[in-house]
């Protein structure tokens, strides 16, 4: 399928503005037709303000310098006029929530402008659409900055994730468990698509549709896959090739603590990206049985689980593709890749955690028996490995770093011998470079929850240093950004009273 540049149909173009984005706006997602979009109005908020900015970003996106000095990008950005060239459309999906088929849901509180240099910009935020199934098609300034925080919080520890390119404020009220202001995200990545996009023309036997979808898939993000063998080869390898992204991803989850809270088919990315902020949390005490999203009352979605509900989203994707597929072994082989890469990837992931330049079996026992030490204790996740990271260059045992984690000091003392015993099994070892290689991959910054809502209660206020500060910190988190040295310490004792949900 060509790349199609026509945009659709906007309000009639102005002359440039400082700060406006380049022209053209590409529509190559809207132009599949109307079962796959609908076309918008937008729905103003009114005296939009910036509230946080991503230059780097813009930059990348083909943005002027001065981009944040426009009243045009800002209205833009908060969906209150279109862009020269773009558009606001709102796609349909359908998914699984929690485990259950929900039918029709769609980009309730989403719609897309269009793309800019190769990639989608989506407004979260900016009003009601078709698919807002009775709710505002609002979001609120709380959850925008964890959103706008976060992803690039992701993007700078190397997870793949949508990114954010600002978020804009506004005084209009909107009512969730209590009453806030609203506020829009602009996030940004290649495509938007997610399993549900699959699942809802599968389901509703729209077979047509579901082939242009995948053909569409196919031509832009994983063209490798074209030239598989067989009627159904590009559907199979498209299949595996999403399967190894998604293992992958989960892996960096994993080894980073991060938990997303709410892993369902519909917030699960056909590019392998980290999708849906929502009710997401960094781990403070490691419990692999963590649930951070006080939705889930059946822990669905706990820490310990996201590998596995990854691959059961994963088959319910190969399920929605079986109408391209030509046998059902087909799909399950490629499924079944998971089984591998996700184990593989996880143990590189752990094995550049502890300093070991290529992963190797004879690190399970130390990677597990560490693991079941810090749960045992819900030893602090982020700080352990940063703290062994440093200890690692003289592997002192008159440095009580780490050893002070815990209580159980003999314990510590036996893991912190394996760990040092096993680096003396390589001739070339060392200890310098071990603890850079460490440092380079253990962050000491990670966006906490109490972290998040410092920024939220001073941005109450319509007070942004604090978002600043960790936009600042977060970008770099392998830094050691010594004047916000609080940050990189243990979560305060009101952090356990925070409450993270579905509408969070």
């Amino acid at each position: 399928m060509p790349e199609a540049t026509a945009p659709l149909p906007t309000q009639p173009s102005s002359a440039p503005h400082p700060g406006s984005a380049p022209a053209p706006w590409t529509q190559r997602y809207a132009t599949l037709g109307d079962d796959f979009v609908a076309t918008l109005e937008p729905s103003p908020l009114p005296a939009p303000y910036w509230v946080g900015c991503n230059d780097a970003l813009a930059t990348q996106l083909g943005l002027a310098a001065d981009w944040a000095a426009s009243d045009v990008l800002l209205n833009t950005f908060t969906g209150n006029q279109l862009p020269d060239g773009g558009a606001q459309t709102a796609s349909v999906y359908s998914g699984h929530q929690f485990g259950v088929w929900a039918g029709q849901l769609g980009d309730g509180r989403a719609c897309a402008l269009g793309e800019l240099s190769g990639h989608e910009v989506q407004l979260k935020g900016a009003g009601p659409t078709p698919y807002s199934r009775r709710g505002d098609g609002r979001a609120v300034l709380r959850s925008s900055i964890r959103e706008f925080l976060c992803s690039e919080a992701m993007h700078a520890l190397g997870v793949p994730t949508t990114r954010a390119l600002c978020v804009t404020g506004s005084d209009a009220q909107v009512w969730r468990e209590e009453r806030e202001t609203a506020a829009v995200v602009t996030r940004v990545a290649q495509s938007f698509v997610r399993f549900g996009h699959f699942e809802h023309f599968s389901h509703s036997q729209q077979h047509a549709q579901l082939r242009t979808l995948t053909d569409y898939v196919i031509e832009h993000f994983y063209p490798e896959c074209r030239s598989a063998v067989g009627e159904d080869g590009p559907y199979v390898a498209l299949l595996q090739a999403v399967t190894g992204r998604t293992a992958e991803m989960v892996a960096h989850w994993q080894s980073v603590g991060f938990c997303h809270g709410v892993m369902n088919t519909d917030n699960m990315s056909i590019l392998g990206l980290t999708l849906d902020y929502g009710p997401f949390q960094f781990l403070d005490g490691y419990d692999p049985a963590h649930i951070c999203n006080h939705s889930d009352h059946q822990g669905r979605y706990a820490f310990h689980k996201q590998p596995n509900v990854a691959y059961w989203n994963l088959f319910c994707l190969g399920q929605a593709l079986m109408p391209l597929l030509g046998e059902q072994e087909h799909a399950i082989a490629a499924l079944e890749t998971f089984k591998a890469r996700y184990p593989q990837a996880l143990a590189a992931r752990m094995a550049a955690k502890l300093g070991f330049a290529q992963a190797h079996e004879n690190q399970r026992p130390l990677i597990e028996s560490g693991l079941k030490l810090l749960a045992q204790e819900r030893v602090d996740f982020t700080i352990f490995w940063r703290r062994l990271s440093h200890w690692a260059e003289g592997m002192d045992g008159a440095n009580s770093s780490v050893r002070d984690l815990f209580v159980d000091r003999a314990a510590a003392d036996a893991w912190l011998a394996e760990f040092r015993a096993l680096h003396a099994q390589d001739a070339t070892f060392n200890g310098a470079t071990t603890s850079q290689r460490m440092l380079r991959t253990n962050p000491k910054f990670v966006l906490r929850n109490h972290l998040g809502e410092l920024a939220i209660r001073a941005a109450k206020t319509k007070d942004f240093s604090v978002l600043h500060q960790l936009q600042t910190v977060l970008a770099d988190p392998f830094a050691e950004h010594t004047a916000f040295e609080d940050w990189a310490g243990f979560a305060p004792d009101w952090a356990s009273s925070i409450e993270i949900s579905c509408s969070s």
